[in-house]
């Protein structure tokens, strides 16, 4: 008798769900608190939080693109456009702020560093000047 109370026991507790995070912390945690790699692969996956926006239009720069000799940019663009797109529309735009901005940018500027750090030193440096160069032109003329 005693085993088939605790199976009701324990049968009534499994079925409260827990809360689900918010599309804002959700989006936060994968911006600033998540590996490159790990958002990707996130991004990628069939079961993504289907409350943000996945989109990417890669690096939007004219001519340039995503890719050139010495870099590759197109997981820290997804990861940007993804900041922007996501944070500016959260809350009906309240969260969105220049400070917000800065800090996704940012983030930006250390992904593709990153992406550059395994390059031989000449590569290397080309690769670092183009990621400073995308981050300037997002600073400069980058909007949500």
């Amino acid at each position: 008798m005693s085993f088939m109370c605790s199976l009701v026991v324990a049968a009534g507790l499994s079925v409260t769900p827990l809360p689900l995070p918010s599309a804002q912390s959700v989006a936060e945690n994968l911006l600033f608190h998540t590996s490159l790699p790990a958002f990707v692969a996130t991004a990628s996956s069939p079961i993504r939080d289907d409350r943000l926006n996945w989109g990417t239009d890669g690096c939007s720069a004219p001519i340039i693109q995503s890719t050139g000799r010495s870099f590759d940019f197109y997981a820290a663009c997804w990861r940007h456009d993804f900041g922007y797109r996501n944070m500016s529309q959260l809350k009906n735009g309240r969260v969105w702020s220049e400070t917000l901005r800065l800090r996704i940018d940012q983030r930006f500027r250390k992904d593709m560093r990153a992406s550059c750090a395994s390059k031989v030193r000449v590569t290397r440096i080309q690769c670092l000047t183009w990621a400073e160069t995308f981050f300037r032109t997002v600073r400069r003329f980058g909007a949500p």
